[in-house]
């Protein structure tokens, strides 16, 4: 049977319906987020965990936030890994269909922003797929893009510390999404404004 035809009488989860439900109007909240994975492949890695904070007038609403590492036993055993990760991290521990639903639920319809964000945007999709729900429906904005077209530059692309040294944002030691989503978060603001970005 023909996919597109199968999709029209699917019946989707209840949260993935009031996410869809939320796109007749345009959103002023933005959410930067950052994903750790367990490689660059959406078809066979998973997510180990995700880190976002909300931007709302021109401000990181740090009460307005998400965090959690994802519980990926099934991946671990299957690759001969072991599990230490999870168990030592203090974050909130979810199985990877609570921890994309809470997610969706808390992106709503905001515009996403993140560093190569095309990567962790086809990494929750991936996700969402295992669960039968559609694609994310977010606009998105990628710093190293508004970098990018800030200064004219087509030919090369910015990590993140390369990023945060051109705007002067202190390097943390501790490496976590949380900590990249913040630092992004704060890229974001200053390309915002001086991309005048409302």
């Amino acid at each position: 049977m023909l996919d597109w035809l199968k999709n029209i009488n699917k019946e989707y989860p209840e949260f993935w319906k009031t996410y869809v439900s939320k796109f007749d109007k345009k959103s002023t909240r933005f959410v930067v987020f950052s994903t750790e994975t367990s490689g660059l492949n959406p078809d066979k890695d998973v997510i180990m965990s995700i880190g976002s904070f909300a931007v709302t007038n021109d401000s990181i609403a740090i009460g307005d936030s998400f965090e959690a590492v994802l519980l990926q036993y099934k991946f671990f055993h299957d690759n001969g890994l072991s599990n230490e990760f999870l168990v030592e991290s203090k974050m909130k521990k979810l199985g990877e269909p609570d921890a994309i639903k809470s997610f969706v639920e808390f992106i709503g319809n905001s515009i996403l922003v993140g560093h190569h964000i095309d990567f962790d945007v086809e990494m929750i999709n991936a996700a969402l797929e295992r669960l039968d729900c559609g694609r994310l429906k977010n606009e998105a904005l990628d710093v190293d893009v508004m970098h990018r077209k800030l200064n004219d530059i087509n030919d090369k692309q910015f990590s993140l510390d390369e990023l945060c040294a051109v705007y002067n944002i202190p390097k943390s030691d501790r490496n976590s999404s949380a900590e990249d989503a913040y630092k992004t978060a704060l890229l974001f603001l200053k390309l915002k404004s001086r991309l005048g970005i409302k």
